[in-house]
């Protein structure tokens, strides 16, 4: 059986998918909070006709053995949390993360999500909601009606000034052990799986949590020169294989076309 043909199709699939992964990236580049995945490959089973160190039927054990590969797949694609760049807006309610950490965002069924996503908004009622209308979690309450002015320091200390005085309470942060295995929900939120390990919350600016920059915003961490390069890489990478798919081809025809 001619795997050729096989393995390179493996590879074209493969590279499909990381082309899938960079244009996801690419398209997200304007996205507050949004973080770049990466792809990871694995070679798939071999055929070992001869395995190292077996005997050559005189007693002596061969130094190598005869593997053939049978192509690639996608291991896995993994989200990058590096910092992204932080903007300044000046909207009072525009927050920034600088370190570690994630905001509690209420999802329509009552579970809880996150995000880093920190261009928040008021509804009707003076709640402080995303752009979708998700009501915040993470310790914020409701701004009182008539609010002069709202004051959010470094450490999540957040103050309203009313009229009747000022009314001030302290954010939370939520993190994970290993945030690379959040689930994507879309709308700039992630869920809490298996791999990414239980929440823990602790205020800004203590025990490794990141601090709340007030009017500012994170952008995204795509690289788009880097990302470019990659597209590249994949766009040969995808032609070769179709190139050994070709080859193929070509020899079983000379193979059918022989004549005795």
């Amino acid at each position: 059986m001619n795997l050729s043909m096989y393995s390179a199709a493996t590879g074209m699939e493969a590279q499909q998918l990381n082309l899938n992964t960079i244009a996801n990236n690419l398209a997200n580049v304007n996205t507050p909070g949004f973080k770049r995945s990466t792809i990871e490959f694995q070679d798939l089973l071999y055929q070992k006709p001869r395995s190292a160190g077996s005997e050559n039927g005189g007693g002596d054990l061969v130094p190598t053995g005869i593997e053939v590969g049978n192509g690639s797949r996608v291991a896995s694609t993994t989200k990058v949390f590096t910092q992204g760049q932080l903007t300044n807006t000046g909207e009072k309610l525009d927050l920034a993360i600088q370190g570690d950490g994630f905001f509690e965002v209420q999802r329509p069924d009552g579970t809880v999500a996150y995000t880093r996503d920190g261009a928040f908004k008021l509804n009707a009622g003076g709640q402080v909601v995303t752009t979708d209308g998700r009501p915040v979690l993470s310790g914020f309450q409701n701004v009182p009606a008539g609010t002069t002015a709202i004051s959010i320091s470094e450490n999540g200390e957040v103050t309203y000034q009313t009229p009747n005085g000022n009314q001030t309470f302290r954010l939370t942060l939520a993190r994970f052990a290993n945030p690379a295995g959040l689930q994507s929900l879309g709308g700039n939120l992630l869920a809490e799986s298996g791999a990414s390990g239980t929440a823990e919350t602790g205020q800004p600016g203590e025990q490794g949590f990141g601090s709340v920059m007030q009017g500012y915003r994170e952008s995204s961490n795509v690289n788009i020169v880097e990302e470019m390069v990659n597209l590249i890489i994949a766009q040969r990478a995808y032609e070769v294989n179709s190139k050994s798919i070709q080859a193929s081809d070509e020899m079983l025809q000379n193979i059918n076309q022989l004549k005795r």
